[in-house]
Formats: C-alpha cells, structure tokens, sequence
C-alpha cells in the first residue's frame, strides 16, 4: 500500500489526533482559549494536591482519621471547640462536629479518592466502549446486531438505580473505591460504545482503509493502525466530559451512603456526614461542597475547550460576551 495514499487520507488530517503536527496543532487551539487553560490549571492543582496528600498532611502534622476528643465540646452536642470550626495552627480547616478528626487531611485524602473513582471509572468505560464500537462495526451482521442490542441494553439501565443495587449486595469487605469505580465504569460505556461505532463506520468507507484492505492487512490490523488514530478526537472528547460525571456520581453514591464507607475520606462521604451541621458548623459542609463544585466545573470547561481544539471548527460554548462584539466591530471598521 501506498504510503502517499495513507498519509494523504489520515483521520487526523482534519481532526487533530495524538502525535506529530496533529499534537501540535492541539496545543496551539487549546492554549488560544484561556478559560480551558485556567481550568487545566485549577484540574492540575487538584490532581497535585491528590498526589501529595501524604506530605501535605505531614507538614500539617495530622491524618485523616485520628480523632481528637479534646477539641470538641460535648455540652454543645460535639461542636468544635474555637472560633470557625477549631481552625488553627495545627488544624488548617478546623476539625469535624463530633470526631474532631483533621477537616484540610480528610479534604485532601479525599480528593485522592473522587478523581481516583471518576479517573479509573472513565478507563474502563472507554476501554468497554472502543472495544464494543469497533467490534460492532467491523464485525458481521450478526455481530453487529448482538453487540448494538447490548449496547442498548446498557445505555437504557437507570446509572444510580443499579449502582444502588449493585452496591448494596456486595459484602463490605471488599475494598469500596475500587468497587465504586467498577460499578460505575462497568454500568455506563453504552454512550462512547455508541460514538465508537459510527465513527468506524464512517472511517470504513475512506479510501485509506479500503487501501489497507486491498493489500491483505487482517480486521484488526486494520483497525489498530488505521481506525483507532480516527476514533481519537471524539474519544477524547467524550472521555473528558465523562470525568465531571463520573465525579458527580460517585459523590451522591456516597451521599446516599452506598459509596465510599468511613473512615476512608470522599468529598460525597464528607457531605453525608455534614448535612446536619450546616448551621452549627459551616465550613464542615461547604468544604467539601466547594470542592465538588470547582472540580467539576473545571473539568467542564476543560472538556469543553478539548472538544472545540480536537474540532477547531466547532464554535466554542464558552465564546460569549464582548470577544466576538470586538472582533465584529474591528471588521466593519477596517471595511469602512
């Protein structure tokens, strides 16, 4: 096969893909939009503090679960002790109503836990979702039509409804994040294997594929060297969207008290245990709230910024307000 052929009909030649001129040509778009770079900032500081929870901890001088009778008023029904929570010197946040355990040590483990859950989960959903996607649309009639139809079935199961089940059965020896992560990404590849489908569909038809067909090359060859660096952008895409998701469900998992089980930290735990302490202790419940919400709202944006630098022809959602007046008024000036 030609060469020239492939490399005049690569999938990337439109759509950025990982690698060569393509990455390039992906950091230059996503530079160009600052909001995503103020978000793959606040993303990258997130994942920092999750890495570096143990030395963070360590320079505070605290753990997430040793309680701390002494800095709780018991008269009160286990107020913290101090103004704002027993915030201090020793407890940079404060403590938690009750236990007194170490509020910045329990909000940093479980950043560790939330992206770790949402990260893992959003592995294996894409994994499952390429895998079925491709298969489905190289494979035979018969397969394609089995694999679409539990494709299907998947994409229609209610997400927390069988998580709440699933959940709920396993016995709790089992380690609870990693049994959170294989619900989750077990439960929803349905949407990506969807995506992954008619996109190799689409990429079967090109002349580089029918190329690569003509010279002997087997299916999976096929796919590996010439299909998968099409799936990429929209992979990606979808992928970086599905991580605030994923977030989400497993802070209400959590929430609703089949998650992450104490004393093991999560951002959603912390708020299960914090719903009742919103008047008498604020900072207990806003905390791990404001974590939630910033992530999330940075990866949103993130996600957004990736989908428009893989699709440079896609308008971004984020391009509101004065940019495009200014940009507009410019035009008619220089044509006046």
């Amino acid at each position: 096969m030609s060469e020239a052929l492939v490399a005049s009909h690569t999938p990337g030649a439109d759509t950025p893909a990982p690698g060569g001129s393509g990455a390039r040509q992906f950091w230059r778009r996503l530079r160009a939009q600052r909001a995503a770079l103020v978000a793959a900032a606040v993303v990258a500081l997130l994942v920092l503090v999750a890495l570096a929870a143990p030395l963070l901890t360590a320079l505070e001088g605290q753990d997430p679960t040793t309680y701390h009778p002494s800095l709780i008023d018991s008269a009160r029904g286990g107020v913290p002790v101090g103004s704002l929570g027993g915030l201090g010197a020793d407890h940079w946040l404060g403590v938690e109503p009750q236990t007194g355990r170490d509020l910045f040590a329990r909000l940093v483990y479980g950043a560790r836990v939330s992206l770790g859950v949402a990260l893992g989960a959003t592995a294996i959903q894409v994994t499952l979702g390429v895998l079925f996607g491709v298969a489905s649309a190289l494979g035979s009639r018969l397969v394609d039509q089995l694999l679409s139809r539990i494709t299907d079935i998947i994409v229609a199961l209610p997400l927390m409804i069988m998580a709440l089940a699933l959940l709920a059965i396993v016995p709790s020896s089992f380690p609870r994040p990693v049994l959170v992560t294989l619900v989750i990404g077990l439960i929803a590849w349905g949407n990506i294997a969807k995506i992954a489908r008619a996109q190799t569909l689409t990429l079967k038809g090109l002349d580089h594929v029918a190329a690569a067909r003509l010279s002997g090359w087997g299916t999976w060859r096929i796919a590996r060297r010439e299909l998968l660096p099409g799936l990429a952008a929209p992979v990606i895409t979808y992928a970086a969207l599905l991580v605030p998701i994923n977030i989400s469900v497993e802070a209400a998992l959590s929430f609703l008290g089949v998650g992450v089980k104490p004393p093991t930290p999560s951002w959603g735990q912390m708020l299960t245990a914090a719903d009742v302490w919103y008047q008498a202790a604020p900072q207990y419940l806003l905390l791990p709230a404001g974590a939630l919400f910033v992530t999330v709202v940075a990866l949103t944006v993130l996600g957004d910024g990736v989908r428009t630098a893989l699709d440079p022809r896609a308008a971004s959602r984020l391009r509101v307000g004065t940019g495009g007046r200014r940009a507009d008024r410019a035009a008619k000036e220089a044509a006046a």
